[in-house]
């Protein structure tokens, strides 16, 4: 479930043809953790740490979260393939491996991609598919990105996404899940070494609603990263 940190980690990962390995690591915290537009713990954040390994165009990687405040860890491996469709096109396609542990013990596997479009770096339309091979269906997300250099070290970069849930999260329901946006912040140290933050706020949309009737609700969160590449 938890793409947004691998998906930081991968792109950390430097230069795409090169010949030696490369690696990186990724520690942060979330205030909550949401995803697909829900709050997957009854209170309190979640602390992240990755590290993935790139040789070539594949993109190993395994992410580990852990509650601050309940019982729950979450343990992602997965594999990442980069397609070169066209210079100003970033596509993705991977696998992960999802295992849960909690008050209740839960694992899937999943099937995702992701395709962007660079030619602007202050407007970036992208798309990702991810497909549960527990749950029998997918999800998808449309977003825009803005990114916005101020000066060598600081990037500020506006969202939006709107996600759909085809029986990913929920049969009783198909088509808009939620609204996202929020606003991130990287820091450059140096080539290798960054520092980011976000805030999002998140509003739900019909496929909340029926899943989750009066407890459904928007959420607010914040998070920090800090990656280094070598």
């Amino acid at each position: 479930m938890k793409r947004t940190a691998i998906a930081i980690i991968a792109s950390v990962a430097l230069p795409v043809m090169a010949a030696e390995p490369e690696f990186a690591i990724e520690v942060g915290w979330d205030s909550k953790y949401v995803s697909e537009g829900r709050n997957n713990l009854p209170h309190g954040g979640i602390g992240w740490a990755g590290a993935s390994a790139t040789v070539g165009d594949l993109t190993a990687y395994a992410l580990v979260g852990r509650a601050d405040a309940a019982h729950f860890t979450e343990w992602n491996f997965g594999v990442e393939y980069q397609l070169h469709l066209h210079d100003t096109l970033e596509a993705f396609v991977g696998a992960q491996r999802i295992e849960n542990y909690g008050d209740v013990r839960c694992s899937d596997n999943e099937l995702f991609a992701e395709l962007a479009w660079t030619a602007w770096d202050y407007l970036v339309p992208s798309i990702a598919y991810t497909y549960s091979t527990e749950a029998g269906g997918y999800f998808v997300e449309l977003s825009l990105h803005s990114n916005w250099h101020l000066g060598e070290q600081l990037i500020l970069s506006p969202y939006l996404t709107q996600g759909f849930d085809f029986q990913y999260v929920t049969e009783d329901h198909n088509g808009a899940n939620h609204l996202q946006f929020g606003l991130e912040a990287t820091w450059a140290f140096s080539d290798n070494l960054s520092v980011s933050a976000q805030v999002s706020r998140v509003i739900a949309g019909k496929d909340i609603e029926v899943d989750q009737g009066e407890e459904a609700r928007d959420e607010t969160f914040a998070g920090v990263r800090l990656a280094w590449a070598f």
